[in-house]
């Protein structure tokens, strides 16, 4: 082996690896939910959210995962539908306008699928979630997408008669498709 060749070996053995530096692409992403109503899927959209991931596929330990939700952009196609969930029965987006995921552990599960552990900051509450996705990336660009579930009532979603879950079911479908760049 050539000395060159031995410096360059080294060199590349002591730089630090970091992970990437992925910022969300809002038109290519989406952030979908779905409670039941009478056992019947009720869904709604998040339009007004964003993602930040520091990931690299190989390194998931050293990522972190940060999305902000504009819970004020939630849509359930249905203008009084719409109207309910701004009180503070539902979402109460005049006191609670940001709903927020932050996940410093990150674990790959199997081949091209993780789960990001955090905590969910929803309406005043926080609680643990586990966010299952898989992965696809390529030099300059890359997609997750997962589903899980969250409890409403924890959170305080659907209070005064609406905590009973006989009409409104107690768990929420959450969907996400993002695309996502390098950030420059």
């Amino acid at each position: 082996m050539t000395r060159l060749a031995t410096l360059l070996l080294a060199s590349a053995a002591l730089a630090p690896a970091f992970a990437a530096d992925w910022k969300m692409d809002p038109a290519a992403s989406r952030l979908d939910f779905a409670a039941t109503f009478e056992g019947t899927p009720a869904p709604g959209v998040f339009k007004n959210f964003e993602v930040r991931l520091d990931f690299d596929p190989e390194r998931p330990a050293d990522g972190r995962l940060e999305v902000r939700i504009g819970v004020a952009s939630a849509d359930m196609a249905n203008a009084d539908i719409n109207k309910a969930i701004a009180g503070a029965e539902w979402f109460d987006f005049a006191r609670h306008p940001q709903a927020e995921f932050r996940a410093t552990e990150i674990r790959r599960m199997q081949g091209n699928s993780y789960l990001a552990r955090g905590t969910l900051s929803l309406k005043g509450a926080q609680q643990a979630v586990e966010v299952p996705f898989s992965w696809n990336g390529a030099a300059d660009g890359a997609s997750m997408q997962g589903e899980f579930i969250v409890k409403r009532l924890p959170f305080g979603i659907g209070t005064g008669e609406w905590a009973a879950t006989n009409v409104i079911g107690p768990d929420v479908t959450i969907k996400f498709r993002i695309r996502l760049r390098k950030a420059s």
